[in-house]
C-alpha cells in the first residue's frame, strides 16, 4: 500500500513534463504487462530456451487438394506433395552457446537423412550423407582464406563472428547498451526539454463511447527550441566513441554469414556516419520547422487515452512535409482498444493510415481484432484463443482486402500446451482467396520440446578441415571428392524410384 501511495502522491505533484513522459512510460509498461499475462507459457518457454540446454522436434508437411491440376501426363502434385514431410532435430544450449542441427526428409517416398549441423564460438560442423568427413571451419581461418583469394581486398584478420549469432539470439541489443542509450540520449533530451513548453489542464473527452475526465497536457516546441534540442543530441553523437562502438557491433551481428562485411567496411560505416552527423548539423540552420513541434497527451488512470502529435518540416519553406498522429485509446485488463489516423502530405501527395484494434481477454478467453486500412486497401487480423491448464487453443485469420487481386485470407489454427519442461504444439495453415478454396492447400508444423542434459555435436574423429586448405585445394577437394560422391548418392536414391513417378 505504501508504494501505491508513493506513485499517487509521485502524479499528483509531478510537473506536467514529469506528468507527459511517466504516462508514456506508464502506457507501454502497461501494454507489456497484459501482453506478458496473456502469453506467460509461451515466454515462459522462451526463457528457459535461453538459460537451459533445450531440444525441439519439428515436422514440416503440407496437403495439396486440386483434381483440375493433374497434367497430361497423368502426374499428380498431390501425390508428391502429400507424402512429402521435413524434420528438423534442433538443440541449443545459449549460456555455453553451442547448436545443433539434424535435417532428414521424405520426399515424395525419397528418403533423406544424415545432414548434420554443429556451431559454437569457435568452429562449424557439417556432416552430409554422402561423404564420410565431417566438414569443418574454424572461425580463425576466414581471414586467412580470404586473403589467399584476394590479398588487395582482405586484411587475413577477418572471422565469421561467430558469437554474433548468440549475441543477436539474446536480443536486439545488449541490457548495458540500452541502458547506456537510455541513460545518455533519452535522459540527454528530457533534461533539455523547456518546462515552459509544457501546459496541464482538465477536459473531459469520449473514448470508445465512454465519456473520461482527462488531464490534457500539451507539448508546444518553437522551431527553435526544438533545433536548440536536435543540435545538442547531434554534439553528442558526434563525439561519441560508445556510441559508435554499438553501432559497428550491430552492424557485425546483422551481417553474419556475409563475409564481404568485414572491418573494412566497419570503418567505412563510422566514416559515414560521422559525414552525415555533420552534413545534418550544417543544415539544421536553413531546415524549415515552421510551426514547432506540438503533441497533446489526454491522460486518465496514469495512461494515455488521447493524442494528438503533428510536425511539418522540410528543406525549404517550398519543401514542406507534414505528420500526424490523431487518435485513442483504452487499456484495461480485459479490454485493449486503440484507434489511430497516421497522416502526412506535402506539396505533392497526400495519404492516412489508420490502425484500429479491439483485443478482449477475460476468464483465460481472447477476441481479438485489428485492422490497418489505407486508402482502398485494408489488412485485418481476427483471433479466438483459449488458455486452460498452460495448454492454448487458437484460431487466426488474416485477411487482405484489395480490388487488384480480390484480396484472401490466411488461416491460421492449432493448440499448443506446455508443461514442467516441454511443450507440445500443432499449427496448420491454409489459403482462402477467390481462386483457391481452403481445403485445396494447407502447411502444417508439428513441434516437440523438451530440456535436455547436453547438445549434441558432431564426431572428430574423421574431420576435414576446409579452414586449413587454399582457395585451390578447397577447388579441387569439390570437384574431385564431393562432386562426384554426391552424384553417385543422388542416383543411388534415384534408381529406387523414390519419387513416385
Amino acid at each position: 500500500m505504501a508504494g501505491g501511495s508513493a506513485a499517487a502522491f509521485m502524479y499528483l505533484n509531478a510537473s506536467p513534463k514529469a506528468s507527459y513522459f511517466l504516462a508514456e512510460k506508464n502506457t507501454l509498461e502497461y501494454m507489456t504487462d497484459q501482453f506478458e499475462n496473456r502469453y506467460q507459457p509461451e515466454l515462459d518457454w522462451y526463457e528457459k530456451t535461453q538459460q537451459e540446454k533445450t531440444a525441439s522436434t519439428i515436422e514440416l508437411s503440407g496437403s495439396y487438394n486440386d483434381p483440375a491440376a493433374v497434367t497430361g501426363y497423368g502426374m499428380d502434385p498431390a501425390m508428391f506433395i502429400n507424402n512429402s514431410s521435413i524434420t528438423i532435430d534442433a538443440q541449443s544450449d545459449m549460456q555455453n552457446r553451442q547448436l545443433y542441427t539434424g535435417l532428414s526428409a521424405n520426399i515424395g517416398g525419397m528418403e533423406v537423412s544424415d545432414i548434420e549441423f554443429f556451431l559454437d564460438e569457435e568452429k562449424v560442423m557439417l556432416g552430409l550423407p554422402f561423404i564420410e568427413e565431417v566438414l569443418q571451419f574454424n572461425d580463425e581461418d576466414l581471414g586467412p582464406l580470404l586473403q589467399d583469394i584476394d590479398p588487395n581486398l582482405f586484411t587475413g584478420e577477418e572471422t565469421l563472428n561467430l558469437e554474433s549469432l548468440f549475441d543477436s539470439a539474446q536480443g536486439v541489443l545488449p541490457e548495458e547498451d540500452l541502458e547506456y542509450l537510455e541513460e545518455e540520449y533519452m535522459k540527454l533530451i528530457y533534461d533539455e526539454l523547456p518546462e515552459e513548453a509544457f501546459t496541464s489542464s482538465d477536459e473531459t473527452i469520449d473514448v470508445n463511447e465512454q465519456s473520461i475526465s482527462a488531464e490534457k497536457i500539451a507539448l508546444d516546441l518553437s522551431e527553435q527550441e526544438l533545433k536548440d534540442i536536435m543540435k545538442t543530441v547531434l554534439d553528442k553523437m558526434e563525439n561519441d566513441d560508445r556510441l559508435k562502438e554499438i553501432i559497428k557491433e550491430q552492424a557485425a551481428a546483422q551481417q553474419f554469414g556475409n563475409t564481404m562485411y568485414m572491418q573494412n567496411d566497419l570503418d567505412t560505416l563510422i566514416s559515414d556516419f560521422d559525414t552525415a552527423i555533420a552534413d545534418m548539423k550544417t543544415g539544421l540552420e536553413d531546415f524549415r520547422i515552421p510551426d514547432g513541434l506540438k503533441s497533446t497527451l489526454w491522460i486518465h488512470d496514469d495512461k494515455i487515452v488521447q493524442r494528438d502529435f503533428s510536425i511539418e518540416m522540410g528543406p525549404t519553406a517550398e519543401e514542406l512535409g507534414l505528420f500526424t498522429i490523431k487518435g485513442s485509446q483504452l487499456l484495461t485488463e480485459t479490454n485493449q482498444f486503440f484507434n489511430y489516423d497516421f497522416s502526412f502530405s506535402d506539396a505533392y501527395s497526400d495519404g492516412t493510415v489508420n490502425l484500429a484494434g479491439d483485443l478482449n481477454w477475460e476468464d483465460d478467453q481472447a477476441k481479438d481484432s485489428i485492422k490497418i486500412a489505407m486508402e482502398d486497401l485494408e489488412l485485418s487480423y481476427e483471433g479466438s484463443e483459449t488458455l486452460e491448464d498452460g495448454s492454448r487453443e487458437f484460431d487466426r485469420t488474416f485477411t487482405l482486402q484489395e480490388p487488384t487481386s480480390g484480396g484472401g485470407s490466411l488461416l491460421w489454427s492449432g493448440n499448443a500446451s506446455y508443461e514442467n519442461d516441454q511443450m507440445n504444439s500443432e499449427h496448420n495453415f491454409s489459403l482462402e482467396t477467390p481462386d483457391i478454396s481452403q481445403d485445396m492447400i494447407s502447411f502444417n508444423i508439428i513441434s516437440e520440446g523438451k530440456t535436455i542434459d547436453s547438445v549434441e555435436s558432431l564426431s572428430e574423429d574423421n574431420v576435414k578441415n576446409i579452414g586449413g586448405m587454399s582457395a585451390d585445394e578447397i577447388q579441387q577437394y569439390i570437384e574431385n571428392d564431393i562432386t562426384p560422391s554426391f552424384q553417385q548418392w543422388l542416383f543411388g536414391i534415384l534408381a529406387g524410384g523414390g519419387l513416385g513417378f
